[in-house]
């Protein structure tokens, strides 16, 4: 017998979004930690690092992510990113390197 799964609703949908962009950032970052290890911890993102390359590589991962689960324009996607980022983005480890570099 065939269980049909209900869809999710919007809200559901950014809920689950934020999980798997959480889990895929610590994953490209290198550290092992998911979503349920940092949940109701106090500026967790903070304790851990990602390099600048790191960093690119998770945007261009949650852009495309947005754009097909959320169908999100191209633009949208690369804005809420940016505003990711802004919220939980691990801080860079060489991001002084990075800068003398330019």
């Amino acid at each position: 017998m065939e269980v049909k799964r209900k869809r999710l609703t919007r809200e559901q949908k950014r809920e689950q979004a934020v999980v798997d962009l959480i889990n895929q950032m610590f994953i490209i970052a290198g550290h092992d930690v998911t979503y349920q290890d940092v949940v109701g911890v106090d500026n967790w993102f903070q304790k851990y690092t990602m390099t600048v390359e790191q960093g690119d590589e998770f945007k261009k991962w949650g852009k495309k992510y947005l754009m097909k689960n959320l169908n999100r324009y191209a633009k949208q996607a690369e804005d809420e990113m940016l505003w990711f980022n802004l919220q939980w983005g691990l801080t860079y480890s060489n991001w002084e390197d990075f800068n003398k570099n330019k």
